[in-house]
């Protein structure tokens, strides 16, 4: 019957049939059966479109969020990915399964431990075996930074592209996933004692449903939503995705190389918010980084390559003054006679890639003065300038044995 089948409509028709007659109690067994004889395998993008056209024609989202699961099982291997555009190495989408690759390596630790507590006698002390589910659980807390990608970066270029039921219905499945991992999370941390039947239930009731819902959606991620995504953004709107990334962050896995997309001559997006100064791991508000530096209890000056001083921090007890008449003046001449040939040949050595640092150590004013030039270096080894960082050390001097507890110094 399915040659009769043979164009895009209809088979979408055929599927919404089988999707509500799921939702009408038949059971997934017999309509797998049904979809075997009427359509044999479904092409990916159909299901999404599917499922659209449904909510357009008013099933309700949250209709189609209850029998999601449902849907997904009963598609479990007749999904045509034979179409499906490969992923070069560094874009979004590898990313993405990059991270689905080292979650599924943590739900097979979790599933190992689960095996363990069914071969415990019952009565058997369980707090060392929840500490073993709290390590792992604790990793899989990381998905959040997985899911708001997909949902701030991902889905608002779906939406544009008039793909709006699929995406909501997934975001759905996301604050589900994130309830069970809140309550699971609960669970490990108890410091209560616990005994194996104790711990049993607790995998039956919270970890099983939690472990089977995250491996779920990665099964939704990897068979449709991201060869749906594939076919339907631009390579400009997988930039914005990319470059909008870093800032999010990454679970337990993150690109190893950079992606750089083919974009025609001119056609280059705009600059991610202009207002905040982009690193490459991260950025800041002009105000956080003067702050920050203003924070760290360093005193820091940048020469550049030219030897002339660049920058200065400001923080509240600096050792040695500055005033910003020395910005932009030749470092040889903020020094005195006696001392600038060693400035001139630790400056030298840097350049030439004989050094990279150079520290002392000297008492003044009551302090204990530690001095360190540091070669600022770009990834080809390019000299770019010296870094000076200068600090009190008298409090560390002092440090004996440790300190594990909470302790203001102030």
């Amino acid at each position: 019957m399915s040659e009769i089948i043979n164009n895009s409509q209809k088979r979408r028709d055929e599927l919404k049939k089988l999707i509500l007659d799921l939702h009408n109690g038949i059971s997934v067994d017999e309509t797998k059966k049904k979809l075997t004889e009427m359509l044999g395998s479904v092409p990916y993008g159909e299901v999404v479109q599917a499922e659209q056209e449904l909510i357009s024609e008013g099933l309700p989202e949250e209709e189609i969020l209850k029998f999601c699961d449902i849907h997904s099982e009963a598609l479990k291997g007749k999904i045509d990915l034979s179409h499906a555009k490969t992923t070069p190495e560094g874009h979004p989408v590898d990313t993405f399964k990059l991270e689905n690759r080292a979650v599924e390596t943590v739900l097979q630790s979790v599933r190992k431990i689960f095996l363990k507590i069914y071969g415990l006698d019952k009565d058997t002390p369980a707090n060392s075996v929840l500490m073993e589910l709290r390590e792992e659980f604790n990793k899989l807390a990381d998905l959040e930074k997985h899911y708001v990608r997909k949902e701030n970066l991902l889905f608002p270029y779906l939406e544009k592209a008039g793909i709006t039921g699929p995406p909501a219905v997934m975001w759905g499945k996301h604050d589900e996933i994130r309830e069970y991992l809140k309550s699971s999370l609960q669970l490990v941390r108890t410091e209560e004692a616990i005994t194996v039947e104790t711990l049993t239930d607790f995998v039956q009731m919270m970890f099983e449903p939690t472990v089977t819902a995250i491996h779920e959606m990665i099964y939704k991620e990897e068979n449709i939503l991201f060869p749906m995504c594939m076919d339907t953004l631009t390579e400009i709107e997988w930039y914005e995705i990319y470059r909008q990334s870093d800032s999010i962050g990454y679970t337990l896995a993150a690109p190893a190389v950079e992606w750089k997309p083919e974009i025609a001559p001119g056609k280059e997006p705009e600059p991610i918010n202009p207002e905040r100064i982009q690193l490459s791991s991260g950025s800041f508000s002009k105000d956080q980084l003067e702050a920050i530096f203003a924070s760290i209890p360093l005193d820091i000056t940048f020469v550049d390559h030219e030897d002339k001083v660049a920058y200065f921090s400001h923080g509240k007890e600096r050792i040695f003054e500055r005033s910003k008449a020395i910005l932009g003046r030749q470092v040889q001449y903020c020094h005195p006679p006696s001392s600038v040939h060693i400035v001139e040949k630790i400056i030298n050595d840097f350049k030439s890639g004989a050094q990279d640092s150079a520290k002392f150590w000297i008492s003044y004013k009551g302090m204990y003065v530690h001095i360190a030039y540091y070669a600022v270096r770009n990834e080809k080894g390019e000299y770019l300038g010296t870094l000076e960082l200068t600090q009190d050390i008298n409090e560390y001097k002092k440090v004996e044995g440790e300190r594990r507890l909470l302790t203001y110094d102030k």
